[in-house]
């Protein structure tokens, strides 16, 4: 007798990782023991806190979102998982309570996959291994948890070379520097320091490790006075000591760490403690392995002294990006760690370019970002958008001061062009003298913007007031938006003409619910994802943090995760329009990935059934935003 329910169970899970890596009999063998859960909105699966249970979670239809609890027991959103998104794996890597709470966003139909069948029929998968530590460390890598999970994070890349790195043999270091257990710390730190090193492994008189200690013991037990230096190892070592054997892979060690949150990992001549040390591998040598992780990319930027190695590290970085797509890591995690990647790819163009000019700068300035990169919503390689601030100089010193920095700035733009990023069309450049001014001009500048609002200073508003510093003095900055802020209090008819800017775009639903697509030849049936749904919903973010006077945000998410706190009659939208905002980018990223270009417009037949109504759930948002600016701006007579 067929089983329909296990059949339809297996019909979804086979579109998604990490049950699309399986085999027929292996994944129905899952599909039989799953258990279907219905929630209402509001309802909880786990709280922060809770014992691990014997399930993970894929949603199924609806969304869950997974909330940290601060000291302060404010809650915020780390995540919304949707259709295909699984979500509460620690209890497959570690058997601890949940960091996390998990809620129903919606009504929601959720499987509860058993951790004891998966785990028996993937034993020894390499693949479904690789999608598990990925999936665990993004929870592992979100800011409230990066500092107790040893900042490990797995950075794969599939059906690539890559994968032949995560499975060969880690590179551990052999004859590790070690003292007895009789050693007193002083003897252990002296040998440290003479060695240079970060830790040191104590052994007994069979040469079998006992315990470690690093320079943290050191900087925790000793310098603070809780024992004298004098005290012997035993008394501040970590013990026991984690170990393995000799033939670990580099996948095996980076989950072994990551499973007991530790950065050196004993090997021994059986893989026990109760055997002869024989090296140990550390965190350094598995991020020297992978190559391809954020920390090391970073390192690789502010280390290239040329062009040519500053674009070899971000081009790492677009690899880094499909592979997080690919692996579902949330995309507020995947934006900040590609924005931090793009302002330090800026710094270092910025301090190169410096070295070729013939003297320092003649004042102070800052190196501003605009548009996507002020807002830190760039993934992909887009057009430049930037400006200089510089110190008030007198009347006569302006021309030359000016001049120093316009040629700083084409140093700069031609650096950036060659590491991917393209000239702006429009020239809004900090190569332009337009926009390379000192501060009181930029003052003046915003204010006749915003005093004396037309079509141009609403389209030049709706770049140059998401910027960002990057470089320089962190307070022109600060003093150009505190000036903005007081200007603004002086009109009402800027923000009018915002509104009108944020609701121009047409709805991005069409008669009969289908989505709005395009007309023209070059386009035709192709839907315009940025300019009828991401646009509309950042200027929507912009014009309510100007009116609110929110300062030092620029994330059109993190805007919109503000609001929902100053407001909250209106939180549940302002939530929405944070979640929707991440998705639609997300969409955008993959579509630029798929098609080698902007993602702009995506061609909606080549997204699944499920894809299609994740998108459709994201256009609801839009339009109920730009319904409430029409209310609280009185736009329907201004349009």
């Amino acid at each position: 007798m067929k089983n329909s329910i296990a059949e339809r169970v297996f019909d979804f899970l086979v579109k998604y990782p990490p049950f699309n890596l399986l085999n027929t009999p292996d994944l129905f063998e899952i599909s039989k023991e799953v258990s279907i859960i219905y929630l209402e909105k509001g309802d909880t699966l786990f709280e922060k806190g809770d014992p691990a249970k014997p399930h993970f979670y894929m949603v199924r239809n609806g969304g869950v979102k997974l909330i940290h609890t601060t000291k302060e027991q404010t809650q915020e959103i780390i995540n919304i998982s949707d259709a295909g998104d699984v979500f509460g794996v620690r209890p497959l890597i570690a058997n601890e309570n949940y960091k996390l709470s998990a809620t129903a966003n919606e009504e929601s139909i959720v499987y509860a996959i058993p951790i004891k069948t998966f785990t028996a029929v993937t034993h020894n998968n390499a693949s479904v291994y690789k999608f598990l530590i990925t999936a665990f460390a993004t929870n592992a890598y979100d800011p409230y948890t990066a500092e107790e999970s040893g900042k490990i994070f797995v950075d794969y890349l599939p059906n690539s070379s890559h994968d032949i790195v995560n499975f060969q043999t880690a590179n551990y270091t052999k004859n590790p520097v070690t003292c007895h257990l009789d050693s007193s710390l002083k003897e252990a730190a002296i040998k440290m320091s003479l060695h240079k090193i970060g830790c040191i492994i104590v052994i007994d008189d069979a040469e079998n490790p006992v315990g470690i200690i690093t320079n943290s013991d050191i900087k925790n037990k000793i310098a603070t006075g809780r024992f004298p230096i004098e005290t012997q190892v035993t008394n501040i070592m970590n013990t026991p000591v984690i170990t393995s054997k000799k033939n670990l892979t580099v996948a095996d060690g980076q989950l072994i760490m990551l499973k007991h949150h530790i950065g050196h990992l004993c090997i021994t001549k059986d893989g026990t403690a109760n055997s002869k040390l024989i090296g140990v591998l550390t965190h350094h040598d598995v991020l020297a392995t992978l190559g391809n992780n954020p920390t090391v990319i970073l390192k690789e930027i502010t280390r290239a002294n040329r062009t040519k190695k500053l674009r070899a590290a971000r081009l790492k970085a677009n690899s880094l990006l499909k592979n997080y797509l690919e692996q579902n890591i949330p995309v507020g995690h995947i934006v900040k760690l590609i924005s931090q990647i793009n302002d330090a790819v800026t710094v270092r163009a910025i301090e190169i370019a410096l070295k070729k000019m013939p003297t320092h700068p003649p004042v102070k300035f800052s190196w501003i970002a605009l548009g996507s990169q002020g807002r830190k919503e760039q993934l992909l390689f887009t057009d430049q958008d930037n400006a200089i601030i510089f110190e008030n100089v007198s009347e006569e010193k302006y021309e030359e001061t000016q001049t120093y920095f316009l040629e700083l700035a084409k140093l700069v733009t031609k650096s950036l062009n060659k590491i991917g990023f393209e000239y702006c069309e429009a020239d809004m450049m900090a190569s332009n003298p337009k926009w390379c001014l000192s501060i009181t001009q930029w003052k003046n500048q915003f204010n006749d913007w915003i005093l004396h609002p037309d079509e141009k200073a609403v389209l030049l508003s709706s770049i140059f007031f998401d910027f960002n510093h990057i470089y320089g003095n962190p307070e022109f900055a600060s003093d150009l938006t505190d000036s903005i802020f007081e200007t603004l209090d002086q009109t009402s008819l800027f923000f009018k003409y915002l509104g009108r800017d944020a609701v121009k775009s047409p709805s991005p639903l069409g008669f009969f619910n289908q989505f709005a697509v395009e007309k023209n030849s070059d386009q035709k049936d192709l839907f315009n994802i940025k300019s009828r749904t991401i646009m509309p919903l950042v200027d929507a973010a912009r014009l309510l943090t100007l009116k609110n006077k929110i300062k030092g945000i620029n994330n059109t998410s993190e805007r919109f995760e503000e609001l929902a706190n100053l407001d909250p009659n209106n939180k549940e939208l302002y939530q929405s329009c944070s979640y929707a905002f991440k998705a639609l980018t997300k969409f955008k990223t993959k579509q630029g990935i798929l098609h080698n270009n902007s993602g702009k417009y995506i061609e909606l037949k080549t997204l699944t059934k499920e894809e299609q109504l994740k998108l459709r759930r994201c256009l609801k948002p839009v339009h109920a935003i730009q319904e409430v600016l029409k209310l609280r701006f009185d736009l329907k007579n201004f349009m």
